[in-house]
């Protein structure tokens, strides 16, 4: 009886189905993918061409015959064909193409996401082969993955920043007490660095030049690195030739600065809704940033320097729900944390 609850436990997934990455956790093994959330389709068959890493480098470079697509947008999913194959793809490769069947999925939502779009993440999961899923929602799996002692009844603060949305909660005793969830992250800084250098150097890039411009030169708060400069090649507007410009670390500052500014807003607005006593409790911890836009130079600092609280970044934040996943799967005292639960098989 002992290896079969061993056997099984081994199958249980957690995933953080993101709009940049999908990571998956297996019990008893860990984080065994990490993998773009990008799959490119053939046209004429409707089947996968790639899924991942491959898709990814195929956006804005693929033939005709193929369509590479990011299936999920804001946290939820867009494109509900495309979310299928690419979860499928990704459960073969965690499980290394073993005959592994049904397993049992914990999966990181938005909070802020309806009740309709939470069942459509449900029935992709049960498509791809679960036999149970639960939901959790991200904030309290980022605070669970970032070692917060969310089972305790004393407020803890998580400002989750990931691809689609901003998650900001104030969680104990295994729930959140005041949480505000909105559609500015890392694609919107992303977004925000393409509408700049159309803008003001009359040149259209692609996403990944963007991102890569947002990761080597972005800040939300003067650094001395921002006097470095990159140059970035597109096609320039008023020519319709490629052409080659330079940017610094303080343009890219200055066009990041409305989307963060509304990040420190919703942080705000969520400690304003906090009771005292957890709001104390806040002060003496601090607040705790995870998810990929925690990565951004100098945010923790920001963050600080705007709401008088010290503010940590996470030890892997870009983890940081996929290990919450995790641990609720191997940790059962953690049985209040979920959103929704379905047996689906």
């Amino acid at each position: 009886m002992g290896f079969f609850n061993r056997f099984n436990l081994s199958r249980d997934m957690g995933i953080d189905l993101g709009t940049a990455n999908t990571l998956v956790y297996i019990s008893g093994k860990g984080i065994v993918l990490e993998e773009p959330s990008v799959v490119a389709i053939e046209k004429s068959t409707g089947e996968p061409r790639a899924v991942g890493t491959e898709a990814k480098l195929m956006l804005g470079r693929s033939p005709e015959s193929v369509e590479a697509v990011r299936p999920l947008k804001d946290g939820v999913i867009a494109d509900f064909d495309a979310t299928e194959l690419m979860l499928q793809e990704f459960i073969k490769r965690a499980y290394e193409g073993k005959p592994l069947v049904n397993p049992r999925m914990v999966i990181g939502i938005p909070s802020g996401v309806t009740k309709l779009e939470r069942r459509a993440v449900m029935e992709a999961a049960s498509q791809a082969g679960a036999r149970e899923v639960d939901l959790i929602d991200e904030p309290l799996a980022a605070a669970i993955g970032a070692g917060l002692p969310v089972a305790e009844p004393t407020g803890n603060m998580i400002v989750d920043i990931g691809g689609g949305t901003t998650e900001v909660a104030v969680i104990s005793s295994q729930g959140k007490v005041v949480s505000e969830s909105i559609k500015i992250a890392g694609d919107e800084l992303t977004g925000a660095i393409i509408q700049y250098i159309k803008r003001e150097h009359k040149l259209a890039v692609g996403d990944n030049s963007a991102e890569n411009l947002k990761l080597q030169l972005g800040s939300a708060y003067p650094m001395d690195s921002e006097q470095e400069t990159i140059e970035v090649s597109g096609l320039h507007l008023l020519s319709g030739l490629p052409r080659t410009v330079t940017i610094s670390g303080v343009e890219i500052r200055e066009c990041l600065a409305e989307p963060v500014a509304s990040i420190i807003k919703t942080i705000k607005s969520t400690l304003e809704q906090t009771p005292p006593d957890l709001a104390a409790d806040i002060i003496d911890r601090g607040i705790m940033l995870a998810g990929g836009g925690a990565l951004l130079r100098g945010l923790d600092t920001l963050v600080s320097q705007e709401t008088g609280i010290v503010t940590h970044i996470a030890a892997d934040p870009l983890r940081c729900v996929v290990l919450g996943t995790g641990k609720v799967l191997e940790d059962k005292t953690l049985d209040r944390v979920f959103r929704d639960r379905s047996v689906l098989a």
